[in-house]
C-alpha cells in the first residue's frame, strides 16, 4: 500500500525540493554554514523535501544533509530522498551494505522516499540480478522505507519495460525540461502518466542551462514578466504539468533558493500566454547547437582530470548562446593544457555514465579543433 495518497501529496509535499547536489562551496569544500542557512530558510516557508544521493559531492551530501537537517530538526518535520547507486554493487551483499551506509551517513532510521538510481535497461537488470528489488520491498515491511521509486535515466522502451515488469514502484522520478521535451522526455512522461504514478521532476533547469538566456530569448521572458528570473520560467512550466508534484532544483546559493520559493511556495501553474512564451523561448534555443550537459558531474572521475562540464558549460555559454568565439577561447584558454578538451586520451569511461548519453569523446574533439 502506497502512502502517497493525494491527501499525503497535499499535505506532506511542496512543490520545490531541495536537490543536495549542488551545495555551495567553500575552500573545496562543502560551506555547512551557508547550507544550514539555506536549510533554514526553506524549512521557515513550510518546505521539507531534501533529495541526496550516494555520490552526490564525492559521498559528502549525505553528511551536509544530517548536519544541517537530521541534527537540527525534528524527524517528523521533514522528508529525505535517497537512492541506491547499483552501479556500486558487486555482488548481492553489497546492496544491504550500502542501504546501511546511507542510513548512518544520513543520520536517519528510515528514508521517506527511496529510489534505484538512474534506472535504465543495463542498471535495472543489475538490480534484478543483485536482489535489489527484494532487498527494498523488505526494508519497505520493515519501515525503513516509507515509499519505493526510482530514477530514469534511459530510453522511452526502457521505461516501458522497467514498469511493466515491476509493478511495485510508488513513483517515478524522471527528468524533464521544456527544451528536451519533444525529444525523448514527454514520450517517458507519457509512460509514467499510463501507469498513474506521481512524478517527481529532477533537471527542470537543465543544470542551469535554461537559467542562463541569450538576450533574444530573455527579452521574451522579461516581455511578460519584468520582475520574474528566467530560470522561474523553467520550473513552474514542469510542475505545472499533470502528475508531478515536485521539482527539485540543485539550489547552490541562498539568492537562487530565495528566488525559487518566491514562486514555488504558493504555486501558480502557467497559463495559456506563458505556456506560449515557453514555446517561443524553445523554439528559438532549439535553433542553437549546444550540448546538452547539465552540470550533474557524473563525469568527474575522468582519470587525466579533464572538467568536462566546465568545458562544455563554457562552451554552450560564450559560443552557443552568446555566439562570440573569443570570449569561448577566452575561458577556454584558462583551462590547463593537460587538462582540456584536446587532452583527452578517449578511454570511454565517462560516456557510459553520462545521464543524457552525450557523445563526450566526440564533442571535446569538435572543442579542440573549434579551438586551435
Amino acid at each position: 500500500m502506497s502512502i502517497l495518497t493525494e491527501e499525503y501529496i497535499k499535505n506532506n509535499v511542496p512543490k520545490l525540493g531541495f536537490g543536495l547536489m549542488r551545495l555551495p562551496m567553500k575552500d573545496d569544500e562543502i560551506d555547512q554554514e551557508h547550507v544550514n542557512r539555506m536549510v533554514d530558510y526553506y524549512m521557515e516557508n513550510n518546505m521539507n523535501y531534501f533529495d541526496t544521493a550516494w555520490f552526490y559531492h564525492g559521498g559528502k551530501s549525505e553528511l551536509a544533509l544530517k548536519a544541517g537537517v537530521v541534527e537540527r530538526y525534528p524527524r517528523e518535520s521533514f522528508t529525505v530522498a535517497d537512492k541506491m547507486p547499483i552501479w556500486e554493487v558487486n555482488e548481492p551483499a553489497d546492496v544491504e551494505r550500502i542501504f546501511n551506509t546511507q542510513l548512518e551517513r544520513c543520520g536517519v532510521e528510515y528514508f521517506d522516499f527511496y529510489l534505484l538510481h538512474a534506472l535504465n535497461e543495463a542498471n535495472n537488470k543489475k538490480c534484478e540480478d543483485m536482489g535489489a528489488y527484494e532487498f527494498c520491498l523488505r526494508m519497505k515491511e520493515e519501515g525503513k522505507i516509507k515509499s519505493f521509486g526510482f530514477s530514469f535515466h534511459g530510453t522511452t522502451d526502457d521505461i516501458k519495460h522497467i514498469l511493466a515488469n515491476h509493478p511495485e514502484f510508488e513513483f517515478v522520478q524522471l527528468q524533464i525540461n521544456y527544451y528536451d521535451w519533444e525529444f525523448d522526455y514527454k514520450a517517458q512522461y507519457e509512460v509514467a502518466r499510463s501507469y498513474n504514478l506521481p512524478i517527481v521532476v529532477m533537471e527542470p533547469v537543465r543544470g542551469g542551462f535554461l537559467a542562463k538566456m541569450p538576450k533574444e530569448i530573455e527579452d521574451n521572458f522579461k516581455a511578460v514578466h519584468p520582475d520574474m528570473s528566467i530560470a522561474s520560467w523553467a520550473l513552474r512550466w514542469v510542475t505545472s504539468l499533470e502528475g508531478v508534484i515536485i521539482s527539485l532544483s540543485g539550489m547552490s546559493n541562498m539568492e537562487q533558493l530565495v528566488d525559487n520559493v518566491s514562486f514555488m511556495k504558493d504555486f501558480q501553474p502557467l497559463n495559456e500566454e506563458e505556456y506560449q512564451t515557453v514555446e517561443k523561448a524553445a523554439k528559438l534555443l532549439l535553433e542553437a547547437p549546444t550540448i546538452p550537459c547539465t552540470d550533474c558531474k557524473y563525469c568527474i572521475d575522468c582519470p587525466i582530470d579533464i572538467p568536462i562540464f566546465d568545458i562544455f558549460g563554457a562552451y554552450n555559454e560564450e559560443f552557443v548562446n552568446k555566439k562570440n568565439l573569443g570570449a569561448f577561447k577566452k575561458r577556454y584558454g584558462e583551462f590547463e593544457a593537460s587538462r582540456n578538451a584536446a587532452a583527452c586520451i578517449e578511454c570511454g569511461m565517462c560516456e557510459p555514465l553520462c545521464p543524457q548519453n552525450i557523445p563526450i569523446i566526440a564533442k571535446l574533439a569538435d572543442i579542440a579543433a573549434l579551438t586551435e
